[in-house]
Order: structure tokens, then C-alpha cells, then sequence
């Protein structure tokens, strides 16, 4: 048997990216899935993909109505909800306090925190008595900017900050009923949008050149795929292997925490020749 059959899972921004890469892996593992996205089209494919698989709902995830609906095709279509995945995110392209119009502080400050933390909320709400009618779990998407600087601007990092929070926050509230944890993926090459308050929303990810440049900054010496990330998604959401968790965070992210503080960001690079 799959690891997560007969499960019903819903996932926010799960038409691209990182979102899509879950979504795959989750049908694989024998969910159906429910995405909450704002893209009709990204909707409408996983439909035509996955036919009876996946049930979309096209939204904003600042709306609580819109999540409200996501909930309910989720439970009308399957049944149940075994899951809520709150992922959909925007980054601030690293821009700095110093680099931040005054004039724009207020207005991207709420852009980036209603997308990034209350887009949780809301989903995590408008999922709460399903959730519980199924002894079910809610999982976060965080970030290495959850607990490392620079991997965002002062905006991006003071979300994930509070996405931390969150998780233990919520983690607290719902126990027993409700396990709450979250996944912290590291650099990854996705098409992360940048905030319309900072005429960002069109810049391109600068995956490329991360990619590019991997082995100067991460300590696996590479990106890890999408893909390569799912994994832990389905980890947290299975009943068999993850029971004993609950406002755990997995820093799934190329090791980071190790780079320690010389000039290179792992001290394994000539072990091989020592062998």
C-alpha cells in the first residue's frame, strides 16, 4: 500500500513550484489532493492531468471564503480532509531596510505578511473541524529564512520568523486533535513571485545563477529539485510514520546550519583524496 492512500490532502499554491512538485508526489503516494491556487489554468491542468485525483478551486488564499471553498470541494469530492498543506508564498527578492522605500513600507509589509502568514491562518481556520473530525495535520511551508539570515530581504525573513511561531503556536492550541508541523526547504530553483507593492511580481527567480553558484553557498554543492524536496511533505502527512510529531519544524535544507564560518561552506571537499 501507498504510503498516503485513501488520504485527502489540500494544498495552497499547488499549480506551480514547489506546490506542484507536493501535489505530484502525493498522488503518487496514493492521496487525492485538493489545490487552492490563483491560477485558473494551473487549475484546470492538474484537473485534466490527474482527472479524479485532484479538485481545484481557484482563489486567493487572503480570502478566508476562498479557502472555505477549498475546504468544502476537498470534503464534498472525498469525503473527508485528512490534511491542510498551507504553501503558497511570495519572496522579497532579498531587498534590504535600507534598500525599502519608506513611502512603500506599509503596503508591502502587508502584502508579504497576508500572503505568507495569514494565508496560513486562513486555511488553517477554515480546516479546523474537519481536520479534527479526522484526527488529521496541518503542514507549513517555512524556510531557511525561518531561522538563518539573508535568505530573503527584512519582509521575507520576518514571515517565515513568524511562520516558526505559528506551527508551535498552533501546534499547542490543537494537540491532541491535530498534529501541526512544517517543512523549511533551503535554496530551491521555483518560480517564487516577488510582492506587486514593490513592482516585483514580474522579476524573474534568479534560479539559474543559483544554480550556477551552488557550490559556493550550499553544502550538498547543489540545489535540491522541487521534487527532491517533496519527500518530506509526505513524510509529516502520514498516520503510520509520523506519529509522534507535532510542532517540529525539518530544516530540509542542503545544510545550511553547518556551513560553519570558514571560506568554504562544508569541510568534506577533500575527503575523498584522504581516503
Amino acid at each position: 500500500m501507498s504510503r498516503l492512500e485513501n488520504q485527502s490532502i489540500l494544498v495552497t499554491g499547488g499549480a506551480s513550484g514547489l506546490g506542484l512538485a507536493v501535489v505530484e508526489r502525493l498522488i503518487e503516494e496514493g492521496a487525492s489532493v485538493g489545490v487552492l491556487d490563483r491560477s485558473a489554468e494551473g487549475c484546470a491542468d492538474l484537473e485534466s492531468r490527474f482527472e479524479d485525483r485532484v479538485i481545484g478551486t481557484v482563489g486567493d488564499v487572503r480570502e478566508y471564503e476562498d479557502n472555505e471553498r477549498a475546504v468544502a470541494a476537498c470534503v464534498d469530492r472525498f469525503g473527508k480532509l485528512d490534511c491542510a498543506i498551507g504553501n503558497a508564498g511570495i519572496w522579497d527578492y532579498n531587498i534590504t531596510l535600507v534598500d525599502l522605500p519608506a513611502d512603500k513600507l506599509n503596503q508591502s509589509f502587508s502584502e508579504l505578511f497576508d500572503i505568507n502568514v495569514l494565508g496560513y491562518l486562513m486555511l488553517s481556520k477554515a480546516a479546523l473541524k474537519p481536520l479534527a473530525q479526522s484526527q488529521g495535520s496541518m503542514i507549513f511551508t517555512v524556510s531557511n529564512a525561518g531561522f538563518w539570515p539573508s535568505g530573503g530581504g527584512v519582509l521575507y525573513t520576518t514571515t517565515k520568523h513568524a511562520v516558526v511561531g505559528l506551527i508551535k503556536q498552533l501546534a499547542f492550541e490543537l494537540a491532541p486533535h491535530i498534529r501541526v508541523n512544517g517543512v523549511a526547504p533551503g535554496a530551491i530553483s521555483t518560480q517564487l513571485k516577488g510582492p506587486a507593492s514593490l513592482d516585483m511580481q514580474d522579476l524573474e527567480f534568479p534560479g539559474s545563477a543559483m544554480e550556477a553558484g551552488a557550490s559556493g553557498f550550499v553544502p550538498l554543492s547543489r540545489l535540491p529539485t522541487p521534487a527532491e524536496y517533496a519527500g518530506a511533505y509526505v513524510f509529516f502527512a502520514s498516520r503510520e510514520d509520523n506519529v509522534p510529531a507535532t510542532g517540529s519544524i525539518l530544516n530540509h535544507d542542503g545544510g545550511f546550519g553547518v556551513r560553519g564560518l570558514g571560506p568554504v561552506p562544508r569541510g568534506g571537499d577533500g575527503l575523498l583524496k584522504k581516503l
